[in-house]
């Protein structure tokens, strides 16, 4: 299932990467009291309490924003909008309510979608009766808050949740009791995403997928404005592909605070199983390509690397892909088990062997191994090789008493132990390398939790 969207909305400086960097309980977004300083939206995977959510911080949003930086943090804003599932709307009671306000109101009112209002920098019982002023923007109750000084964020939060429905899946028990065979599991049909910079090739790949011209293809940047979704059956498959704006470059900002504008496709891939990354052939894994790789596996979606318009160097021979997969390899070193392909869209090349990736990564993610099996695997690893004694904790070393596989899509492992805070990140490399190794898991994420008893 797909994890709910909250987006936090406002105009320039009012404390909305504040708010983001309270509720996620780091400092991840950057915090500057100069306008306009969150030039793209930032995510991160946030729980509170028991729900489960992705949390976007976006720039302001402004009337008429001026110049182009400003209109693409206008444009970015307005995506939020339209992946969010929960929208918190945020003000300043210092500056009180403003036209921007209004203006953010109005256009949050005809998205039919949860709002609540925020008026932060409430830190005294003065700035407190500026709250209700804010009841003139029609938007509810607003909820005086103070991101800086942890005010009221408990409250909000109340109200935020409270349009999510609890995760229901966690890892406590086992899904199910397995038989002597080794079974898998399949629900529904396959969520297939295509993703990338602009002007890669993703829609003349995703009209190569289907056959037809599903998708405008055009030599300009970014003709591609929503995610579009197609169903198709494939060897008998049901999948849906998900077509996506492109990822825009990187833009300068003010004062040498440089990020990446990766997060246009964030709804994608939040609802995909598989995302495909589309590469140009000329432009091989850029920095941006790695953010939206670390973006998959953030969210634990499978994911597949197309290097795409290879047609231009297919007489360098096979030399040149080796360099060039070598290349990628190395950018995403973070994920060294992940497929990937060459293809030419236009030419048709390469298409089928990437269908048959996805649903070969698609059965390797809905796998199910038996408890038995996973125990056995546990104690030739723990004879083969013991965890580590971690000094920091007066030179003691984690005990593993069970393993047990929790969930699928992506594969899910809970370790019980003693002490989570003794599993060293090296050892747990090792024993996910080990349940690769032993079960064949060659091509997907898979996720590894350790809890105590």
């Amino acid at each position: 299932m797909a994890i709910p969207i909250v987006a936090i909305i406002g105009r320039p400086n009012v404390g909305k990467s504040s708010l983001f960097n309270r509720i996620v309980g780091r400092r991840q977004a950057i915090v500057s009291d100069v306008a306009g300083t969150t030039r793209d939206r930032l995510m991160a995977d946030a729980w509170w309490d028991d729900f489960h959510f992705l949390l976007l911080d976006t720039g302001g949003l402004e009337p008429h924003p001026e110049g182009v930086i400003r209109q693409l943090v206008q444009e970015q804003a307005e995506m939020a909008i339209a992946d969010a599932d929960v929208i918190i709307l945020m003000t300043d009671v210092v500056d009180g309510m403003t036209p921007s306000d209004s203006t953010a109101a109005e256009l949050l009112r005809c998205t039919r979608k949860p709002v609540v209002l925020a008026v932060n920098k409430v830190d005294n019982d003065t700035r407190e009766f500026g709250a209700p002023e804010f009841y003139g923007l029609g938007m509810g109750d607003p909820e005086p808050i103070s991101a800086f000084h942890n005010y009221g964020i408990h409250r909000l939060m109340e109200r935020v949740t409270a349009h999510m429905e609890p995760d229901p899946i966690g890892p406590e028990e086992e899904l199910t009791q397995l038989g002597d065979e080794t079974p898998t599991y399949h629900q529904g049909a396959l969520n297939l995403a295509i993703v990338g910079r602009t002007n890669v090739g993703k829609s003349s790949l995703l009209n190569a997928i289907l056959g037809q011209e599903r998708s405008i293809v055009s030599e300009v940047a970014g003709t591609t404005r929503d995610a579009l979704d197609t169903e198709i059956t494939y060897n008998g498959r049901e999948v849906v592909v998900i077509d996506t704006a492109g990822i825009r470059r990187p833009g300068a900002v003010s004062k040498g605070i440089e990020k990446y504008s990766v997060i246009r496709a964030v709804g994608a891939v939040n609802r995909s199983d598989i995302t495909v990354l589309v590469t140009d052939a000329s432009e091989l894994a850029t920095a941006q390509d790695a953010h939206i790789a670390g973006l998959a596996w953030e969210m634990c979606r499978g994911l597949i690397v197309v290097i795409n318009k290879w047609d231009l160097f297919a007489d360098e021979g096979q030399g040149a892909r080796y360099r060039a997969a070598a290349t990628v390899r190395d950018r995403l070193h973070f994920m060294p088990y992940v497929p990937i392909l060459f293809t030419s869209a236009l030419e048709g090349e390469g298409i089928k062997t990437l269908m048959d990736t996805a649903q070969d990564l698609w059965t390797e993610r809905m796998r199910l191994i038996r408890s038995r099996d996973l125990q056995f695997m546990l104690a030739d690893a723990l004879a083969d090789h013991m965890p580590p004694v971690v000094r920091k904790h007066r030179g003691q070393r984690v005990q593993i008493n069970r393993l047990q596989q929790v969930g699928i899509n992506p594969p899910t492992f809970l370790f019980t132990v003693n002490d989570p805070g003794l599993v060293h990140y090296t050892y747990q490399r090792y024993l996910e390398n080990k349940i690769r190794d032993t079960f064949g898991f060659d091509r997907t994420h898979l996720k590894l939790v350790f809890k105590t008893r």
